[in-house]
């Protein structure tokens, strides 16, 4: 347990900072979410829309670093293949 004033800061600022960040990475899932639904129904124009959405919720979540560059790159890669093989 924490014995420092120091200590109990860094516990409540960790505990604030994972809120944040959880919340951020919510977000995320959700625009990404709304593409693989668009894809499920077929509804290319929404994916299309939907894709543009989501790279720059991807390319900020990265710049928090909340997620890591290959992930967002690698999440951004197989929804645009989808997207254009939805064609």
């Amino acid at each position: 347990m924490a014995n420092t004033p120091q200590a109990k800061k860094r516990i409540r600022r960790n505990q604030r900072r994972a809120d944040v960040n959880g919340a951020r990475v919510g977000r995320i899932r959700t625009f990404v979410k709304k593409v693989e639904s668009a894809l499920e129904s077929g509804d290319k124009v929404a994916a299309a829309a939907a894709l543009s959405a989501v790279q720059p919720e991807l390319a900020r979540g990265v710049a928090r670093g909340v997620l890591h560059r290959n992930t967002a790159s690698r999440k951004f890669s197989r929804l645009t293949k989808a997207v254009t093989a939805l064609a």
